[in-house]
């Protein structure tokens, strides 16, 4: 698949070099209107008045949910906001995931529609309609996707990684402790009738449908039409939705779809001059790889994880060794840095923030967001949705505000390889002062050990 240019665009070119996921599901569209919403509290701020300006319906994701998750501005509960838009007489539909007996330790962090899940719905008179939807085995239904007004002219779809617990619904700067750091993308245009398709294909292939409990709000039986009509163009980006889907779900692909990861690689190994990545984690070998090659090729690199990441396996196999002494080896090229990001607490100590976002941008030119982390579950297993955008305009100021939060810097004047390697230096230093128990550092960066890749 080529990516069309648009000509009226001066940069169009820019990011041509970087081509799109061939084996996906859903095609390049151009004419979109995109916005970045970092972090939680105005990520979901924005999210909630566009659920309360909708006008037809309000169709949403939900992977992880804690029950003492509260929306921006005293919005309430996510129950809250859905019963005051269905009060209002809108089509409002939400897909749960349910763990399996596999994954039943998530129960606590999911509403998977419990004999208490559902009397609490009763209790509250809730008229939304709900469905519950398990994954394959080990996997999670992790798309994390808001879709209002679909089909209709004042359409509007979020796509992003954000769980709703109140760790993730922080401002900007992270002042404070136990900080998630996260992302959304808002989209508006053609390409919001891809994560419509995704939502009908879900809502009527949903694992429990016709099981008793495995609905709330109707029967079953009201499955939806595809989607018939595109947007009309509102800007002037070009996104391709891109999935993790298991083999039979949700897909005419008969293999399943893993066009997060074709897309990771085909980025990654067109980049040219800068790769900046938030991911939870990297434990891929194949993007591993990737970035060696990158870095071979004298690309800038810097990737944003968590300075405490989850607890790492166990080099117990050949395989594992491999990949971790590849991983490790990427910081012995200049070009490369691994850091994680620290705020001040009330106490003036730093309190390190857990990086959830999954996003990574390339040459200024391309990039994604969405719910997939670079790890095989993510990649391979799990259904997922990113949009990946090429325009540069966008990738820049995204970039810029990224950068601008964790260096505590206006990086306007640099382009994206002299801010990469400044956010290197001020990394290093930060860690240097994190050593000697000085809390007073320039913005959130410090650099990670490159072995342990922890603060």
């Amino acid at each position: 698949m080529s990516l069309p240019t648009d000509e009226t665009r001066p940069d169009a070119d820019l990011a041509s070099h970087i081509p799109p996921a061939e084996r996906c599901s859903y095609p390049v569209r151009g004419g979109n209107a995109v916005r970045a919403l970092i972090d939680g509290e105005p990520a979901f701020r924005r999210i909630c008045e566009a659920v309360e300006a909708a006008r037809h319906s309000v169709w949403a994701t939900v992977a992880f949910i804690t029950p003492d998750f509260a929306l921006p501005d005293g919005r309430g509960d996510l129950f809250d906001v859905l019963d005051r838009v269905a009060a209002r007489g809108l089509d409002v539909r939400v897909i749960f995931w349910r763990p399996n007996p596999e994954t039943r330790q998530f129960e606590p962090r999911t509403f998977w529609g419990s004999a208490d899940h559902r009397a609490r719905l009763t209790e509250r008179g809730s008229r939304f309609r709900i469905r519950w939807d398990r994954a394959d085995g080990i996997y999670c239904q992790h798309q994390k996707s808001w879709l209002i007004d679909a089909g209709q002219q004042s359409e509007v779809a979020f796509v992003g990684g954000i769980n709703l617990n109140p760790r993730s619904m922080v401002a900007p700067g992270h002042a404070g402790e136990h900080h998630h750091h996260d992302a959304y993308v808002e989209l508006a245009g053609p390409s919001a009738i891809d994560v419509h398709r995704n939502f009908v294909q879900r809502w009527n292939e949903a694992s429990e449908r016709a099981l008793v409990g495995g609905t709330w709000g109707h029967d079953g039986d009201d499955d939806l039409p595809p989607p018939s009509r595109h947007s009309a163009p509102r800007g002037e980006s070009q996104v391709q939705i891109q999935r993790t889907l298991r083999a039979g779900r949700y897909t005419d692909v008969a293999a399943g779809e893993t066009s997060i990861f074709e897309q990771y690689q085909l980025a990654i190994g067109a980049a040219r001059r800068s790769i900046y990545i938030e991911n939870q984690s990297l434990d891929v070998p194949e993007i591993v790889a990737s970035l060696k090659a990158a870095l071979e090729r004298g690309v800038e690199v810097v990737v944003l994880t968590p300075a405490e990441p989850e607890a790492e396996r166990a080099a117990d196999t050949p395989a594992r060794q491999a990949f971790l002494a590849a991983r490790t080896a990427l910081s012995s090229h200049e070009s490369f840095t691994v850091v994680g990001i620290a705020g001040m607490d009330a106490h003036g100590q730093r309190q390190n923030i857990y990086v959830h976002a999954k996003l990574m941008l390339v040459d200024d030119a391309w990039a994604t967001i969405g719910s997939g982390n670079l790890h095989a579950y993510s990649l391979f297993g799990s259904t997922e949705m990113n949009a990946s955008i090429w325009d540069p305009a966008f990738v820049r100021a995204l970039r810029r505000e990224l950068l601008a939060e964790h260096l505590g810097l206006d990086i306007t004047n640099l382009d994206d390889v002299a801010a990469l390697r400044l956010y290197r230096r001020i990394a290093h230093e930060n860690r240097r002062k994190r050593e000697a128990g000085d809390h007073d550092w320039r913005g959130l960066a410090f650099g990670l050990d490159p072995v342990t890749w922890r603060g």
